[in-house]
């Protein structure tokens, strides 16, 4: 079977057999390649995981060599949110792809992004008919609280990790997304990491995985 979306697959030793899967999200302007350095920094502490970090299916308006899940070139929070969801029905596209692939309940399926990957991991976890094991962002936000609010149907666990040094997208958006979390009913694990800007430090990374752990049936 052949994935809708161009992938970086990074698989389990081979003595171990797939019952989990983390799908990865790259950032804007980024690709699957890129993020994929955070799966091997997981892999030996995962053994039956297999990581998938597909390219967005867009070229990045301001850097052609990279991709992304959705157009910033007009501000307009309309056009954003209605290229989201297109970006949304793609995403989700691509998990029914892995789960059928894998033979995987939805329960042993991560979404994880960087960025504008973590919006998505956001847009498209809360959006579901159906749980995750859990949902992981780094250096995000929620796209619109409204729009968002009005289409909830899941309610993973969330974890969002950010940078205090973040002017990308700044670490007052993980407050916002948490009391939106919150405010939803929805369990919301966060830090603000000391000294760090917009990437995905060494702790940022151990944080994650331990979370991630706690979710898994290794």
């Amino acid at each position: 079977m052949k994935f809708s979306l161009n992938t970086t697959i990074i698989e389990p030793d081979q003595s171990n057999e797939i019952n989990n899967a983390i799908i990865l999200l790259h950032g804007y302007g980024g690709d699957g390649k890129d993020i994929s350095s955070l799966a091997y920094n997981w892999k030996r502490y995962l053994k039956n995981t297999i990581f998938l970090c597909p390219d967005g299916h867009e070229i990045c308006q301001i850097n052609p060599s990279g991709y992304q899940w959705f157009d910033l070139s007009n501000d307009d929070q309309n056009y954003i949110n209605a290229e989201a969801i297109k970006s949304e029905l793609i995403i989700k596209k691509f998990i029914d792809e892995v789960k059928i692939k894998y033979n995987l309940d939805y329960s042993k399926i991560c979404l994880s992004g960087f960025s504008q990957g973590c919006m998505m991991a956001i847009n498209v976890g809360f959006t579901l008919n159906y749980n995750l094991s859990c949902i992981v962002g780094f250096s995000g936000k929620v796209v619109d609280k409204n729009d968002l609010s009005k289409r909830l149907t899941s309610k993973s666990d969330i974890l969002l990790i950010h940078g205090e040094l973040d002017t990308v997208v700044p670490p007052s958006n993980l407050l916002d997304a948490k009391d939106f979390f919150l405010r939803n009913k929805i369990n919301i694990f966060s830090k603000i990491i000391n000294n760090c800007e917009h990437n995905i430090s060494v702790e940022a990374s151990s944080d994650a995985l331990t979370f991630i752990k706690q979710h898994l049936y290794i």
